[in-house]
C-alpha cells in the first residue's frame, strides 16, 4: 500500500516557516547591503562594527553578569528542591513546594513580568541589574529542579546507603557519591538555565532599570532605531551561543542516560 505524503510535506512547510526565517537572518548578517536585503556579496563589516559598539559591549557584560549569577544560585537552590522534592514528595509540604516550582514553567512570562515589577515597586527595589537578577533566579530555578528531579527518577540511593555502611558521613556521601553521580544532570540544568537567562527579554524588559540594558533589550532598541544589519550580526551571534548550550545540555542528559541503559 502506497504512503501519503502528506505528513511529510506539512511538516516540511511547518520547519521551514520556523526556520527560514533565521536561516533568512543568519545570511544576511554576512551581506554587505546595508539597507537592502538583496545580496550585494559577503562581508564581515557588520561584526566588525558590531564589536567596535560600546553600547553591545555593556549590554554583553550586564548579559554576561546576570547569567552567569543567576546560573550559580540557581543550580544550588534547583539541585536541593529536587532532592527535597524526590527524596520527601508523599508529605503534603512537598507537594506545595512542587506547585511553587512547577507554576513558573507554566505562567506566562508577561504576567510573571508585571507581578515581577509591581512587587519590587511595592517593595521598594530599585530597578537594575539586581532585580533581573532576582527575576531570572525565580524561572531559572524550576527549570534546574526539573532537570535535576528527571535524572533522580532513575537514581539509586542503596550506593549512598553502602557508602555510609563504610563510615562516610552524610556530608562525604553527598560530596564524593551523589553530586559526582549527578553531575551531568546538574551542568544540564545549569547550561539551561544560562541559555534561559542570557535569551530573556519580556520579564526583563519589565524588571530593569537605567544602565541595565541586557542584549536582548539591546537588540530592541536597535530595531527601534534601525540598524537592520548590526542586528543580524547581534542575534547571529546570540543564536550560536545559545544553540551551543542547548546541544552541550542535551548531549549530557543523554550521556546520563546511557550510563543508566
Amino acid at each position: 500500500m502506497r504512503r501519503s505524503r502528506f505528513p511529510l510535506v506539512v511538516t516540511a512547510l511547518v520547519l521551514a516557516f520556523f526556520y527560514l526565517p533565521i536561516l533568512i537572518l543568519v545570511v544576511n548578517s554576512f551581506n554587505s547591503a546595508r539597507f537592502s536585503s538583496r545580496w550585494q556579496g559577503f562581508s564581515l563589516v557588520w561584526y566588525a562594527r558590531l564589536f567596535e559598539s560600546p553600547e553591545v559591549w555593556q549590554a554583553l557584560r550586564n548579559t554576561l553578569v546576570i547569567a552567569v549569577s543567576v546560573t550559580a544560585v540557581s543550580v544550588v537552590l534547583g539541585t536541593a528542591a529536587a532532592f527535597a522534592l524526590h527524596r520527601y514528595a508523599a508529605s503534603r509540604l512537598q507537594r506545595v513546594h512542587y506547585t511553587l516550582i512547577y507554576t513558573p514553567l507554566v505562567v506566562p512570562e508577561i504576567l510573571m513580568g508585571i507581578s515581577l515589577l509591581m512587587f519590587f515597586v511595592a517593595a521598594g527595589v530599585p530597578l537594575g541589574l539586581f532585580t533581573i537578577f532576582l527575576a531570572h533566579v525565580t524561572f531559572c530555578v524550576s527549570y534546574v529542579a526539573m532537570t535535576v528531579l528527571g535524572r533522580l527518577q532513575d537514581f539509586d540511593f542503596s550506593v549512598i546507603e553502602a557508602a555510609q555502611d563504610l563510615g562516610a558521613s552524610p556530608w562525604q556521601s553527598a560530596r564524593k557519591v551523589l553530586i559526582p553521580m549527578l553531575m551531568p544532570g546538574i551542568v544540564a540544568g545549569a547550561l539551561l538555565a544560562f541559555t534561559l537567562s542570557v535569551d530573556d527579554f519580556v520579564i526583563t524588559f519589565f524588571v530593569a532599570g537605567p544602565g541595565s540594558t541586557t542584549l536582548p533589550l539591546r537588540i530592541y532598541s536597535m530595531i527601534k532605531y534601525g540598524a537592520p544589519p548590526m542586528i543580524n550580526a547581534l542575534s547571529t551571534l546570540l543564536l550560536a551561543v545559545t544553540l551551543t548550550a542547548v546541544l552541550l545540555s542535551q548531549r549530557l542528559v543523554r550521556l546520563k542516560s546511557g550510563k543508566n541503559g
